[in-house]
Formats: C-alpha cells, structure tokens, sequence
C-alpha cells in the first residue's frame, strides 16, 4: 500500500491512500480517520510524514480537525453554479431567499468613506452619495460558504435598511421601480486569502484561501444600483461553468 521504492514522496502516497477511502466510503463524511500513531504503525511511516499528509489534506479540504478530539472527514463541496451565483444569488436587490442569508450589520456611509465606490458608481468629484452597507453571510443548503459586502445607493433605495432588515422580499423592494430592476452584471473572480474579520464569521483560520467574487449591478436603465463583494469558502465549495456558443 506504501511503497518505500517508489519516486513518489511517503506523505504523497499516503494522501492518496486516504482520499481513496474518503472517495470509497470507507471513511464517510463526519468520520474520524485513525490517529497520527495509528497511520504511522498501520503504514510504517514516520510521524512527520504522517503530519505533512494530514496538513495538507485539511488545506485542501478534506479534512478538518477538532481540537482535542482528532481528525475528520469533511462533508463535500458544495456545487455552485456560477452562471447564476455570481450574477444575482448574492445581491440583496434581486434575492428572494432572505433565509440563505444573516446580517451581521447594516450601516450608512458615503462615497468619501470608500473611495472604491467612486469608480464603480461613476461618481464626480465633487459629489457626496450616502450608500447602505450590509455585512452578510450566505449559506447553500445550510451550509455556510460565503461572507458578502453590498452597497446600494440610499438616494434609489430610500428604505433599504430598514426593508432588509424586516427580511422585505427584493420584488417588494423593487415594486414601482421598472427603470431600477437589476438586469445584468460585471464581474471579476480572484483568490484571496482569509484576514481576522473574515475567519471570525466564516470560521475558519487566518490566511486560508478564498474565491473573491466582485459584482456590479446595473439596472434596465443601465445604472449601477448595487455593488457586491462576496467571499467563498474555497474548501467548502467549487465554481461550475456551463456556457454554450
């Protein structure tokens, strides 16, 4: 099962080994896997190189670990299909699902608090926008993936703090408003890793690697009428892309 002759690396093989059962089975979803001495007497390996294969199976997700009780099998990836998720899934603007997602805060804050906001809105030097910020986290099947910022000009949405906080449907929010309603979107997808803020509320470790997905979201009209950033749990879930010419 271990081969000591072979160009392939001990915690390599033992990787394999491991996601092999994982894969079979073998080692279901929520199972604890053998203890670092058990692998090593089981395969005859040393401990360091017990060590390397389960850090670098919690890295990329299979597993994770529970202090004082060992190590586990990760449930799996959560499919997200990125030809509607990283359109509107995430806005506040044009989601009906009020219950995928918690507040963590709701403020008010202007374009010369976040400079960014300046080119995404197209806004002149001279002017001064009051936005509604919302903080939120966003979860698939209960399963929570992604921490998201949205900014949404208060001068279009007068009472959108206070409608999201009331958990308003976004067709309540947008009704008599047809020249507003969120049509199409930009977006840009880049890696990222995890800072404090973020760890604490998608609850993983400092510098873990994230999917950071940026949206601008323009209505019929063509106005920008809402601005996302969203976060992904990269170990918890995975992009599909489907397109068709």
């Amino acid at each position: 099962m271990i081969n000591k002759y072979s160009n392939e690396p001990l915690y390599s093989q033992l990787k394999n080994i491991i996601i092999e059962k994982i894969e079979k089975g073998e080692y279901p979803s929520g199972s604890k896997i053998p203890s670092e001495q058990e692998l090593c007497e089981l395969y005859d390996i040393s401990r360091p190189t017990v060590r390397q294969a389960i850090s670098e199976l919690t890295s990329s997700g299979y597993l994770y670990k529970e202090k004082g009780k060992g190590t586990f099998v990760s449930n799996p990836k959560t499919v997200v299909n990125a030809k509607s998720y990283t359109g509107f899934t995430d806005s506040i603007l044009d989601n009906d699902m009020t219950g995928e997602r918690k507040i963590i805060s709701a403020e008010t804050l202007t374009n010369r608090e976040l400079r960014l906001l300046d080119d995404v809105f197209s806004i002149g030097n001279n002017q001064v926008i009051d936005f509604a910020c919302f903080n939120y986290t966003g979860k698939i099947n209960d399963d929570l993936i992604s921490l998201n910022t949205s900014y949404i000009p208060i001068n279009l949405f007068p009472n959108i703090i206070e409608d999201v906080k009331n958990q308003k449907p976004s067709f309540d929010i947008l009704r008599g408003k047809y020249p507003l309603l969120p049509a199409r979107t930009k977006s840009t997808l880049e890696v990222i890793y995890t800072e404090q803020f973020e760890a604490q509320y998608l609850m993983v470790p400092p510098g873990q690697a994230l999917i950071k997905i940026s949206n601008i979201i323009y209505s019929k009209s063509g106005q920008v009428v809402e601005f996302v950033i969203s976060k992904y749990r990269a170990d918890r879930c995975k992009l599909l892309f489907e397109n068709s010419k």
